[in-house]
């Protein structure tokens, strides 16, 4: 069962920055590294810290929660693949689910703190931008185990698992994709807000795009800059822009910026053009107008992610920490709805065997 509710929680007790503060403040890049499992982040050399030993969850799951960002259900891309995996979850695990969307930055943390107190557990926080939220309110609630898609926090709490993904790897093959379609010899990436994170799509898209056609033009836009989440629902902004590079002769865009990228789309239907969307399939949820003008998504499977999650609490196999996934797990990809790329398909599944087998290098960064 889903219990689906859309409304800011009650105001959070405490500060948000009380662990953040004694770790080390983090800032936009730190949040940003979250999808490199690496763990390279530190917290600054004047404010040393250890995280928490890893803590493996070992209560029944009966009830679990899922803490959106803003856009929640419904927005097409990031958040709405998430809840695929936790409807996937309802249906096959027999557990029910909880649900906030966070409407505004400040619902965050009071949404984390309700969905603890109904006694949800496992909790996943859906975004980088839960990480200062979910390092006050984890360290304070050892008995619950949470996740966060996307997320890094640079002490951590031994109870929260970092759900990371290689966008890049991704971004790498939808790239070669644009450049093997491209007739023109322009392309376009739309991002939305300037950080770290979806640096990394634009990087692996304009990579990829490169290794096709070496003197590819590759045009970079920004929808705004860290912590602006308008840049995720601006679909006339991204429209504009995109029929602005349509109209110079651009054929192909992708757009990393949630519920933005339907302005693209749209562009590219008046301007005959291909669009690339991004987290999910787009193709699926498109009309049948629009269907014409997706080329592919670059495919973030979050749904995966959030699913597999709950089961292993359920096996009591969920152990915080990093789970990583990329191409070699099938964490990342492209879609092939549409049929567009039925014709270069051979040569993308061949870069992407090489990226797996590590004989070409992505990189993370433009």
């Amino acid at each position: 069962m889903r219990k689906s509710k859309s409304f800011a929680a009650l105001a959070l007790v405490a500060s948000f920055g009380l662990l953040a503060a004694a770790c080390g403040d983090d800032d936009e890049n730190s949040d940003e590294t979250t999808a490199e499992t690496t763990g390279e982040s530190t917290a600054p050399t004047n404010a040393p810290c250890e995280a928490g030993d890893p803590i493996t969850f070992s209560g029944e799951v009966t009830n679990f929660g899922l803490a959106f960002d803003t856009g929640g259900r419904g927005d097409g891309t990031f958040n709405d693949s998430a809840a695929r995996g936790a409807d996937r979850a309802v249906d096959e695990l027999g557990v029910t689910v909880d649900e906030l969307e966070a409407t505004t930055a400040d619902d965050r943390g009071p949404n984390l703190e309700t969905l603890t107190g109904n006694g949800d557990n496992p909790i996943i926080a859906v975004g980088f931008a839960f990480g200062d939220s979910l390092a006050e309110v984890a360290a304070a609630n050892p008995d619950t185990s949470y996740a966060i898609v996307d997320g890094f926090i640079a002490c951590a709490p031994g109870n929260v698992t970092f759900l990371g993904f290689a966008e890049h790897e991704g971004s790498f093959l939808v790239g070669a994709a644009a450049a093997l379609k491209s007739e023109s010899g322009v392309i376009g990436f739309i991002g939305g807000q300037e950080i770290d994170l979806i640096k990394k799509f634009e990087a692996g898209y304009a990579a990829g795009a490169r290794y096709v056609n070496p003197d590819i033009e590759v045009k970079v836009q920004y929808l705004g800059p860290a912590g602006d989440d308008t840049a995720w629902g601006s679909p006339d902004e991204a429209k504009e822009i995109a029929n602005g590079w349509y109209a110079d002769g651009a054929d192909v865009i992708y757009t990393a910026a949630g519920g933005s990228g339907q302005g693209t789309i749209e562009a590219a239907v008046e301007s005959d053009a291909w669009a690339i969307g991004v987290d999910s399939d787009q193709y699926l949820t498109a009309s049948a107008e629009q269907q014409g003008h997706i080329l592919t998504s670059m495919l973030k499977q979050v749904d995966v992610s959030v699913f597999e999650t709950i089961k292993a609490a359920q096996d009591g196999t969920l152990t915080g920490g990093f789970a990583t996934y990329d191409l070699t797990s099938g964490g990342v990809g492209y879609s092939t709805s549409g049929g567009y790329l039925d014709d270069v398909v051979d040569q993308l599944e061949e870069i992407k065997a090489g990226i797996i087998a590590g004989d070409i290098v992505v990189p993370t960064a433009p």
